[in-house]
């Protein structure tokens, strides 16, 4: 008796590669995000008000803390690495803090420092999951998850084995203090008010 094919019997030759990626984001500029992991295509629609209010929040918050050669940036910025099964990865966080030196004209071509995505009905499966282990194997040594709809905010850092470990998870005005890679206070209320 042979056994049915299953869907991941074939997914390594139904791979994008950068340059067949770079060439249908091209096609289709119609204002989503692309992005790709693991060579597969992931596009998502514009964000939502309650998303990019809180995104401003946080980004007013952490630019007001930068010191030294850190930089600060929002969503669409591309961060180009190799995913953890060796597959280019392209990636467009939403928020981003790197040095300076470390970014080209068009895209962040090593892991930032920190790595921030706001969850949406249509992304929190993949931030949380294969998202999160890419930033983690890239070497994203902070990974924040903010879930606008709670409020809610968990830090992750990541550990000398290479996976993230949850730094602290706030819900509405619980308050903590991240110490990197920037000393600020995180209260998940004040960024949807």
């Amino acid at each position: 008796m042979s056994s049915m094919p299953t869907l991941t019997d074939h997914a390594e030759e139904h791979r994008v590669s950068r340059a067949e990626f770079e060439a249908l984001r091209e096609a289709r500029r119609d204002g989503s995000r692309f992005e790709l992991l693991a060579g597969e295509v992931l596009v998502t629609p514009s964000p939502s008000f309650l998303h990019q209010y809180a995104s401003g929040e946080l980004f007013s918050l952490l630019k007001a803390r930068l010191s030294g050669d850190l930089v600060l940036l929002s969503a669409p910025f591309d961060v180009h690495f190799d995913a953890v099964d060796g597959a280019e990865a392209v990636l467009q966080p939403d928020l981003l803090i790197a040095p300076r030196t470390n970014f080209t004209d068009s895209e962040l071509p090593v892991a930032p420092t920190l790595a921030v995505e706001i969850l949406s009905p249509s992304t929190w499966r993949r931030d949380l999951g294969s998202k999160r282990d890419a930033y983690a194997a890239a070497g994203v040594q902070h990974y924040w998850v903010v879930a606008p709809s709670t409020p809610s905010i968990t830090v992750y850092a990541r550990g000398e084995d290479a996976a993230y470990r949850e730094e602290a998870h706030l819900t509405d005005d619980q308050s903590w203090t991240v110490r990197a890679p920037v000393e600020v206070t995180l209260r998940p209320a004040d960024l949807v008010r």
